[in-house]
């Protein structure tokens, strides 16, 4: 039986979108971020998908031992590196890499007399303010990075633009130059751009990228779509409609009753919710495709439903098929409607949404 509700899964897609990132960065290694689930795609699925990628980088160590538990045997960056004696065991043991952000991590790793058995990546704070060393503090971590035995010399160098979907915006200029000025003096790999970097900032490009939405066919930019970018969307999701229904002027709908007909409706609902993932904050207007055809949501998001105006498809039926993102209906546009950004849409699908990967035999039956 065809599921209610589903997404469906273009790995070739995931393949396209390395090789846009490659060409950007033609000279660069490429750690494909698929962390969080692979951004709710699947993280061993997109791992296989990018299987041509240089290296993974992942945020925490237990997305990592998922991965070698499934046989991904590429290399695995950590991007929040450890915190304790015992995650540092589990990292070595799984033959993970790490980012050292923090001189809480040096206390762990300077009691290690283990000798080269791990990457790290010096990670220099240059105005994220997040994780990272501050440049006045940066020498003094290098230099304590560089007598841990445990680390295979000489470590790597990075940072992490906060603003770089911003092209107009001068932090990230500033941000290059301070990461350039600190670590001239340091040997080791560099790595700086993610995907707005990549796409938009030249100069970001160094020894390693780390691509992430750009590789699920997302714009980085809020203002762009990934289609204009030349990015296939890896990701669409469908569910149809289970009722079609008229109403009288003067009449409400949903919760709230915040949405009252102006005149005679025809109204659909769709099998789909928050509880799946679709935005609770969608507002009136956001756009749904039926059979192919814009129509607008009506109403509030409710869990397991949504409702749209048929006025343009007076022929929609109970079991017709409705999108709510894809290729044909960009998800950053899905985004501005939820004042959200697309990050948390393909982040946010729930595990009763099914995933299907777009090959025949993959398909269920149709009722």
């Amino acid at each position: 039986m065809m599921p209610a509700t589903y997404a469906l899964v273009h790995l070739e897609a995931a393949q396209h979108n390395l090789e846009i990132a490659r060409r950007h960065a033609p000279k660069a290694r490429i750690m494909a971020v698929i962390k969080a689930n692979g951004y709710g795609h699947g993280l061993v699925r997109i791992a296989q998908a990018l299987a041509n990628a240089d290296a993974f980088a992942v945020a925490r160590v237990d997305e990592g031992i998922y991965l070698r538990n499934a046989g991904v045997r590429r290399p695995i960056t950590v991007l929040e590196g450890f915190t304790f004696n015992e995650e540092l065991d589990t990292l070595l043991h799984y033959g993970l890499d790490s980012v050292v952000h923090s001189f809480i991590q040096f206390d762990v790793l300077e009691r290690r007399t283990e000798t080269g058995q791990m990457d790290a990546w010096l990670k220099l704070d240059t105005g994220m303010n997040r994780l990272g060393f501050k440049p006045e503090e940066f020498d003094a971590a290098y230099r304590r990075l560089s007598r841990c035995r445990i680390v295979r010399g000489p470590c790597h160098l990075m940072t992490h633009l906060a603003n770089s979907d911003a092209v107009d915006d001068g932090k990230t200029a500033r941000q290059l130059k301070l990461f350039n000025e600190t670590v001239r003096p340091y040997p080791g790999l560099r790595s700086i751009a993610n995907s707005a970097g990549i796409l938009a900032w030249p100069d970001a490009v160094s020894d390693w990228v780390r691509p992430g939405i750009m590789l699920y066919g997302i714009s980085p930019f809020p203002d762009r779509t990934g289609a204009e970018l030349g990015l296939q969307p890896i990701m669409e999701l469908y569910s149809r409609l289970i009722s079609v229904k008229p109403l009288k002027k003067g009449e409400t709908v949903g919760y709230g009753t915040g949405w009252v007909c102006h005149r005679p409706t025809t109204l659909g609902v769709v099998a789909i919710g928050y509880g799946d993932g679709y935005p609770r904050h969608a507002e009136t207007g956001t756009p749904v495709l039926v059979n192919g055809r814009r129509v607008p949501l009506i109403g509030r998001v409710s869990m397991d439903m949504i409702t749209v105006d048929l006025e343009t498809q007076p022929d929609a039926k109970p079991g017709d098929p409705v999108c709510l993102w894809g290729r044909n209906l960009p998800v950053e546009e899905i985004a501005l409607h939820a004042g959200t950004i697309p990050y948390t849409l393909v982040c946010g699908i729930t595990q009763r949404v099914q995933i299907i990967v777009d090959e025949p035999r993959n398909w269920p039956a149709r009722a």
